[in-house]
């Protein structure tokens, strides 16, 4: 078995340099690497409202509202935060992540994927499942469940084009913006080091 401490105390150092180096960020650039994964999760979550707000519009539910609407903002919020935290903002400011395109492309993935597309899908059990509940929709027969669904997601998958494009758009300049930002803090002297 091998013992990997020497490579443990280089990364602990690493991330110890990095950290040191954020704090003498002035406030607004220590704020986007701090709470940029709060950003993507609240345009998630805003995305998970749009979603739900347009499937209910479509299979006329007008009951539950609350009991919608909380689990599609705070679910999807989740998701988007917890995974731009770690794709993105943890590897950063840990020294895994060292190339600007690869945080730009993996930014935009996580605001494609978990902070647009999976709170769309989201939504379509959520308003089933109280479509059914309240009986107000015409439900499919067992044999064309799919493409009743594919058919009622059409015309919302097409409103919500421009909030998904414009997460995933967001998403990959707050990833170019948090390198930006880091490569500064890496730029600065060490505190306490007079630079002549």
């Amino acid at each position: 078995m091998e013992n990997h401490e020497p490579d443990d105390t280089i990364k602990e150092k690493l991330i110890d340099i990095i950290t040191r180096k954020i704090s003498q960020l002035p406030e607004a650039d220590r704020n986007v690497l701090e709470n940029g994964s709060t950003y993507i999760g609240l345009n998630a979550g805003l995305c998970g409202l749009i979603a739900n707000s347009l499937f209910r519009r479509i299979l006329h539910v007008t009951q539950a509202r609350i009991a919608a609407g909380l689990p599609m903002a705070v679910i999807p919020f989740l998701t988007a935060y917890t995974s731009y935290q770690g794709f993105v903002s943890l590897p950063l400011n840990t020294g895994d992540l060292q190339c600007e395109t690869c945080t730009i492309i993996r930014g935009g993935l996580v605001g494609l994927i978990f902070g647009g597309l999976y709170p769309a899908f989201l939504a379509i059990p959520v308003n089933g499942g109280l479509a059914a509940r309240y009986n107000s929709a015409l439900l499919p027969e067992k044999g064309n469940i799919l493409n009743y669904w594919v058919r009622i997601s059409k015309p919302v998958f097409r409103k919500m084009l421009f909030p998904i494009l414009l997460q995933t758009g967001f998403a990959a300049y707050l990833g170019s913006r948090q390198y930006k930002v880091l490569i500064k803090a890496l730029q600065l002297p060490e505190p306490g080091i007079e630079i002549q």
